[in-house]
């Protein structure tokens, strides 16, 4: 993979699959902000590097944000 260009930002309600782009086009900070989440819901989030070429890596490790 060459230098990373930026990143994509997945979401899913499901833990480990399910996962839906939040972001239209590359995420280019370390920081990303969710604010189109529901009460009583937990969601999953995952993210992606990619790369000059548009190669994505695979999934991040999962973490997980439950909203009261």
């Amino acid at each position: 993979m060459s230098a990373v260009a930026g990143y994509n930002v997945y979401r899913s309600t499901v833990s480990g699959s399910g996962y839906v782009k939040l972001n239209g086009s590359l995420i280019s900070g370390l920081a990303y902000s969710d604010s189109n989440v529901q009460n009583a819901t937990t969601y999953y989030y995952v993210t992606t590097a990619v790369d000059s070429a548009g190669t994505e890596s695979a999934y991040s490790n999962q973490v997980s944000a439950a909203i009261p």
